[in-house]
């Protein structure tokens, strides 16, 4: 009976091949997961120096901003200054007004040519002190009640010369009336309104239905959410908090510039404003109206404009200087 033979010698290598192959593709597996590693380490160090610097370029602007504010918080105090000033004028205008209605009641019993004139500078002042009003401060308000008081002084006037000059304040008044409480008032409303909307922006992108989305999405809803990126959005929650306060700051400085009436610095603020709302929030339909409702705000001039502006004052004027018979 024959012995049972051992395996032939020739398997032997075959095993030793196939060993070493597992080994070579071990080791070659083990050296890719490890440069891969290092790759990701890499990558995440790139990635927190770009947003070091992000962050340090972002507390600059902040910074700047507040250097802008500062420079404009004193350029109010300069205008509160001068507006100080401007009301001692107007209370020496005032004093004036009342030394003229001394001079009325002392010429009554003098001719009725003298007391015409006195009545034509009463109505002069009163004009003056309107049109800087509405030019100025944009008070609609003090204009209308100067505007009736120069009406009042040229209706005591019984000249016939004086029939156009009262025509022209009377389109002048209408045209005042229709502005309604003011280019700004009605402005400063609407930017508060807008500002009130910014707390009902989401803060999320809206995401489709699970009909309109891959079955590998439905999947993995349960587990995670996908959304899409926006490159412009801010995600660090220290990037929200300073460019939130950077929006505020150009809101401060938009209503200052609407309170001085400065057109060009009111529209580069909107402009900046909207720059911010577009790093703060995703895109969706309550963003895309405040963009919208931004953009008429732009284009709103802050300037009463009115060709009747002045114009019963310079005809009034061309009477005093004799280029139109009294």
């Amino acid at each position: 009976m024959n012995d049972v033979s051992s395996p032939s010698p020739r398997h032997r290598p075959i095993r030793w091949i196939v060993a070493g192959l597992l080994l070579a593709a071990l080791c070659a597996a083990g050296v890719f997961g490890w440069r891969a590693w290092q790759a990701r380490q890499h990558q995440a160090e790139r990635d927190r120096a770009a947003a070091g610097q992000q962050l340090a370029a972002l507390q600059q602007s902040v910074e700047a901003l507040r250097r802008d504010q500062r420079a404009n918080a004193r350029g109010l105090q300069d205008v509160a200054a001068t507006n100080r000033i401007l009301r001692d004028e107007v209370l020496g205008l005032g004093q004036r007004n009342a030394l003229l209605e001394e001079n009325v009641a002392r010429l009554a019993d003098h001719s009725r040519q003298g007391a015409q004139a006195v009545r034509r500078e009463e109505a002069e002042l009163l004009l003056s002190q309107a049109q800087q009003r509405l030019a100025y401060a944009g008070d609609l308000d003090g204009a209308r009640h100067l505007y009736a008081l120069a009406a009042g002084v040229l209706e005591e006037i019984d000249s016939p010369a004086y029939l156009n000059l009262r025509q022209a304040l009377l389109q002048e008044r209408t045209a005042v009336d229709a502005l309604g409480p003011g280019v700004r008032a009605r402005t400063a409303g609407q930017l508060a309104q807008w500002a009130a909307a910014l707390d009902a922006l989401p803060e999320q992108a809206e995401q489709p239905a699970d009909a309109r989305r891959p079955w590998w999405q439905q999947v993995l809803s349960p587990l995670v959410q996908i959304r899409p990126a926006d490159p412009q959005m801010l995600v660090a929650r220290s990037e929200r908090i300073a460019a939130g306060d950077a929006l505020q700051i150009e809101l401060s400085l938009a209503r200052a510039a609407l309170e001085r009436g400065d057109t060009g610095a009111w529209q580069q603020a909107l402009q900046r404003m909207d720059g911010w709302l577009l790093r703060l929030w995703p895109d969706s339909p309550q963003r895309r109206r405040q963009r919208q409702a931004l953009a008429e705000l732009r284009k709103v001039d802050l300037h009463i404009a009115l060709p009747e502006l002045g114009s019963t004052l310079q005809q009034l004027r061309a009477m005093r200087d004799g280029k139109e018979a009294p």
